[in-house]
Parts: structure tokens; C-alpha cells; sequence
């Protein structure tokens, strides 16, 4: 299961379609504030993109950090068990 699992990841990553970024409506009005010399829905438009963009990462970035700062502590807590097992069978 796991296999096929990778096998439609990998498939899927490589026959990634290119999309546009943004939708027709906002094209059209940031095309035209830029016409008439007005660039600050432009900037703004730019900057939600990039918040957007940047939320999801965050969070996986979030969840990264405490999967592996709990894994050391289970590992740590694990190795002074086994250190004190071995203490114990050697008297």
C-alpha cells in the first residue's frame, strides 16, 4: 500500500500542470492601476500572494520541529532505560 502510495506521489509531482497566479478579475485591475500610475493594489495583491504562499509552510515547517523535538526526547528517555537495564544485569 505504501508503495503505491509513493509510486502516485512521484506521478503526480512530475505531470504537475503550470497554472496562472492570478485569476482573470485581479490581472484586469492591477493591469489597469498600473495604466493610470496608481502600483499600490499591485503591491498589495503581491503581498497577499506571498502570505498565502507562505502559511502552509510554517505550519509543516511547525509540525517538522515538534515531531522531531519530541522524537528526541523518546529517544533520550529510551537510551537512559536501556543505560539502567544494563546496570542492573550487570551486578
Amino acid at each position: 500500500m505504501k508503495k503505491v502510495f509513493v509510486f502516485t506521489f512521484i506521478v503526480l509531482s512530475l505531470l504537475s500542470v503550470e497554472s496562472f497566479g492570478q485569476c482573470a478579475m485581479c490581472r484586469a485591475t492591477v493591469e489597469s492601476n498600473l495604466s493610470e500610475g496608481r502600483g499600490t493594489i499591485g503591491t498589495g495583491l503581491n503581498f497577499g500572494i506571498l502570505y498565502l504562499l507562505s502559511t502552509p509552510y510554517i505550519l509543516v515547517a511547525a509540525l517538522i520541529f515538534f515531531w522531531i523535538r519530541v522524537g528526541r526526547k523518546e529517544l533520550k528517555a529510551r537510551q537512559e532505560l536501556e543505560n539502567r537495564l544494563s546496570e542492573i544485569y550487570k551486578k
